[in-house]
């Protein structure tokens, strides 16, 4: 296949590219690298499939230009992905999170191209006690970043149902493993690795009782694969996540070790926190086949081989 994804310089597009290019389908990424890297892609400058294009999905042209050579799928991971930024800056927010998907969609409706749109679990409500969060759980975006989010996923789902145009929509949990940043910008688990690695205490917001579902990057990327393998999933939203909950205490606790120093912090957007998330992957297990394979453990055990010098 021919596939253009968008973001692909970022954290989860970069595992996306990897497994594209990993099954030989021929793979075009773009992105500003406003928030991706290049470094991340340095392994497969020499691959003979694989071209990367600079360009800004909030703008028309630069999408146009990059749909040009026509493309069988598009992975859609662009976007601005910070809910502190989208708080201070909700109209960029807006531009890139949701014009810019409406941009993509468009080029995909021209070109008769599949896309999968990577979506969050930031649109939904707290998980009740002990319970899951399904693709029926009720939404409720607390920051810019997850309305422009759930917007741009009405809009893709409009696609599907005005022009028949092969969508599917994928909410992955709180996904984390090699390549995250981990300053501020990236997820706790490489927040809290690097500074385990680096001797300093972990930052709990509040009382750290949050719950959240870690999804490693592997298991990530597999489900949007499998999503745009298989032609039942269209018009469809999926959900990604292990099913498990922990707290970001327990988290951090378990980072830092006995001798680790963990510090309570004030949260520097409490009004946009969900306090409980914990996903229900019974949809994705049952429609797509698929199921994740690495235990939160066995992912912070691979992430911190990775990030350790």
């Amino acid at each position: 296949m021919r596939v253009l994804v968008t973001g692909g310089a970022g954290f989860i597009g970069r595992w996306v590219v990897h497994a594209l290019l990993a099954r030989k389908d021929e793979v075009v990424v773009l992105d500003d690298l406003s928030n991706g890297s290049e470094a991340n892609l340095k392994e497969f400058r020499r691959t003979r499939t694989f071209r990367f294009v600079k360009g800004d999905v909030s703008d028309p042209g630069s999408v146009a230009d990059a749909f040009r050579p026509g493309f069988d799928l598009c992975v859609h991971l662009a976007a601005m992905i910070e809910v502190q930024k989208s708080i201070e800056d909700p109209r960029r927010t807006f531009d890139v999170n949701t014009a810019g998907t409406a941009n993509v969609l468009e080029e995909c409706r021209q070109h008769d191209a599949k896309v999968i749109i990577v979506s969050t679990c930031m649109v939904y409500d707290m998980a009740g006690a002990g319970q899951g969060i399904s693709e029926h759980h009720p939404t409720k975006p607390a920051s810019p970043y997850a309305a422009s989010k759930l917007a741009a996923d009405m809009l893709a789902l409009s696609y599907h149902h005005s022009y028949g145009l092969p969508v599917v929509i994928v909410r992955p949990f709180n996904t984390y493993g090699p390549y995250q940043k981990s300053n501020q910008e990236g997820g706790v688990v490489a927040v809290f690795l690097a500074r385990a690695l680096a001797g300093k205490s972990l930052p709990v917001f509040g009382e750290g009782s949050q719950t959240r579902d870690f999804l490693y990057v592997d298991d990530c990327a597999d489900l949007v694969l499998r999503a745009a393998a298989d032609p039942r999933a269209h018009g469809e939203i999926v959900n990604g996540g292990t099913g498990r909950e922990i707290t970001i205490l327990e988290l951090a606790r378990l980072i830092a070790g006995p001798a680790g120093r963990i510090e309570h912090k004030p949260h520097p957007h409490p009004q946009s926190e969900i306090h409980r998330l914990r996903c229900d992957p019974s949809k994705a297990m049952a429609l797509l086949g698929w199921k994740p394979t690495v235990t939160l453990e066995e992912g912070i055990r691979r992430t911190k081989e990775w990030m350790s010098p």
